[in-house]
C-alpha cells in the first residue's frame, strides 16, 4: 500500500472567481493545476457548507440546516454550536483512515471540532469567566498545544475574528498555526475568515473589499510556499460568495404584528418566547427557518411570509427535500431571500425594549444571525469610546459591557445564504494538482476529491 498524499484543504471563505483576479498567490494554484465553479449547498453559510464538504452529504444527510436552528428538543435556539457529534455522516478523514490506518489530521478553525477525533485541533473558544467577563482564548487538542501555540504567536485574537474589530490579524495567526501544524498532519484543513468582515461592511465591489483580497492573497503567501516545497496538494475552496445587500428582511416583526410571535418581558427589555410562539423564524443571512408547531397555523404562516416584500420563496418541508434541505432541524417553512435581500432576527417593536445583548456581539444568545455586529454604531460617536472604557475596566478584572452594535441593520452592505445567480460571484475550488480537471463541482463533491487525491479512492458515501 502507498503512502498517502499530503493535502493541504485551504477554505478562504468568500472568495470568488471575480475576486480571485486580485489574487496572484491564489491565482498561482489554479495556474499550476486547475479551478473549478464551487456550488454550495442551502443555505449557503458556513456551517452547513462545511459539513457538505467534510461528509459529502447535503444538509438532509448531515443535519446541519444552518449556522444554528430551534432545538425542539430543548425549546431553545443556539447557534455557533460548537461539537463535532451534532453533523451526521462519515467525515473525510474517517474515510482515508480506513485506507490508511493512522492517518495524521490537523483542523485549525474549521467548524464542529471540539470532539472530533482530528489527531491535532485549534478552534476559537473564550474563557467565560464566573463574572461574566470574555476573554480571547482558543481550545486545542492535544492541550498542551494550547501553551505552545501561544507561547509561539500570542493568545488567539478573538476579537479580531469576530465583531467590529474583526481584522486581519485573525487570519494571520490562523495562518501561522497552520504553517506550524501543517508539517505534522497528512490532512490540514484550514479556514481563514478575513474576507467575512469587510465584503459585509462596504459590500463586494467596494475598495475595502478588494483591498481585503489583496491583504489576505499575502498573508497566505508564505503557507503556498511551504506546501510547494513540502509537495503539499493544496486545494483552496470558498463556502458561499457574498453580493450586495440593499433590503433587511424583519420576519420576526411580520410574526409578531399577526399575533404569532409571543415574546416575555424582564427588567424592561423583551425576549423571543419559542415555547408559546405560534411562529417564528431563525434568521440566517439569506435564508430563514421559520418554526410553526401547529399544523393548522401552516397556511397563514405560509401566506403572511410570502407576501413580505424580499422574500423570494417559501419552502415547505416537502420543496425542501428538492434542495436536498429536509430535517428534522429544519423549520416547517423556509424562507429564501431575493438577491439583494437578507433576513434580521429582531423581534422587539420598540428598540427601548430591546434585551441588552442586542447591542452587543452575542453570537450565542442571539436567536438569529446578526451582521451588525461587525459594526460600531455610526449612529453613536460614542461607540468607539465606549468601547475603550469597557475594555479598560475588562483588564482591571471589572466586568463591562460593550453596548456598540447598531440596532439599524442598513449599514449592512453584503449579504449571502442563497444559491448563487452568477458563478462569478459563487465559491471556487482551486486545485495545484494538474491532473483530472473539472469545471464545476458541488460542495458535497468535495470529500470525494480529497480521498482520491490523497491516493484512498474509496466511495465518499460510505456508512
Amino acid at each position: 500500500m502507498t503512502s498517502p498524499e499530503r493535502i493541504l484543504l485551504l477554505n478562504v471563505v468568500g472568495l470568488t472567481p471575480r475576486l480571485l483576479a486580485h489574487a496572484p498567490n491564489l491565482r498561482a494554484v489554479a495556474e499550476a493545476g486547475w479551478q473549478a465553479e464551487l456550488t454550495p449547498v442551502l443555505p449557503a453559510v458556513t456551517c452547513s457548507v462545511q459539513s457538505s464538504m467534510l461528509t459529502g452529504l447535503p444538509p438532509s444527510g448531515h443535519g446541519i440546516v444552518g449556522n444554528g436552528w430551534y432545538f425542539r428538543d430543548q425549546g431553545e435556539v443556539h447557534l455557533w454550536r460548537q461539537h463535532n457529534r451534532l453533523v451526521a455522516g462519515e467525515k473525510v478523514w474517517d474515510a482515508l483512515r480506513a485506507r490508511h490506518p493512522g492517518y495524521r489530521v490537523a483542523n485549525v478553525c474549521w467548524w464542529y471540532a471540539m470532539g472530533a477525533d482530528t489527531d491535532w485541533t485549534v478552534t476559537p473558544r473564550p474563557v467565560y469567566h464566573a463574572d461574566g467577563r470574555k476573554s480571547p482564548d482558543c481550545y486545542t487538542r492535544p492541550p498542551e498545544l494550547h501553551d505552545e501555540l501561544v507561547e509561539e504567536l500570542g493568545p488567539f485574537p478573538l476579537f479580531h475574528y469576530w465583531g467590529p474589530t474583526a481584522s486581519l490579524a485573525s487570519s494571520e495567526w490562523i495562518v501561522a498555526a497552520t504553517r506550524r501544524l501543517m508539517p505534522r498532519a497528512d490532512l490540514t484543513l484550514s479556514y481563514v475568515p478575513h474576507l467575512d468582515y469587510d465584503l459585509q461592511r462596504y459590500g463586494p465591489d467596494s475598495p475595502q473589499a478588494i483591498r481585503a483580497v489583496q491583504d489576505v492573497d499575502r498573508v497566505l503567501a508564505p503557507l503556498l510556499r511551504d506546501a510547494r516545497e513540502s509537495r503539499t496538494t493544496v486545494v483552496v475552496v470558498s463556502e458561499y460568495g457574498i453580493t450586495k445587500a440593499s433590503q433587511p428582511v424583519d420576519v420576526n416583526r411580520a410574526l409578531r404584528r399577526a399575533g404569532l410571535l409571543e415574546v416575555y418581558t424582564q427588567e424592561g427589555m423583551e425576549y423571543l418566547d419559542p415555547w408559546t410562539s405560534r411562529a417564528f423564524a431563525v434568521a440566517d443571512h439569506q435564508v430563514a427557518h421559520v418554526y410553526v408547531p401547529d399544523e393548522a397555523d401552516l397556511a397563514k404562516v405560509r401566506a403572511l411570509c410570502a407576501e413580505l416584500p424580499g422574500v423570494a420563496e417559501v419552502l415547505t418541508k416537502e420543496e425542501q427535500q428538492g434542495y436536498g434541505l429536509a430535517h428534522e432541524r429544519s423549520g416547517e417553512l423556509v424562507l429564501v431571500a431575493d438577491p439583494e435581500a437578507w433576513f434580521t432576527y429582531y423581534y422587539w417593536l420598540d428598540d427601548d425594549r430591546a434585551p441588552d445583548f442586542a447591542r452587543g456581539v452575542e453570537i450565542h444568545r442571539k436567536p438569529g444571525y446578526d451582521p451588525a455586529e461587525l459594526f460600531f454604531d455610526p449612529d453613536n460617536p460614542r461607540a468607539k469610546l465606549q468601547a475603550a472604557a469597557g475594555l479598560a475596566r475588562k483588564k482591571l478584572g471589572l466586568r463591562y459591557a460593550m453596548n456598540v452594535v447598531p440596532l439599524n441593520p442598513t449599514w449592512v452592505t453584503g449579504t449571502h445564504g442563497r444559491l448563487p445567480a452568477d458563478p462569478q460571484d459563487g465559491p471556487v475550488l482551486l486545485c495545484s494538482t494538474p491532473g483530472a480537471p473539472r469545471a464545476e463541482m458541488s460542495a458535497t463533491e468535495v470529500k470525494q476529491l480529497i480521498l482520491t487525491l490523497a491516493g484512498a479512492g474509496v466511495s465518499a458515501d460510505r456508512e
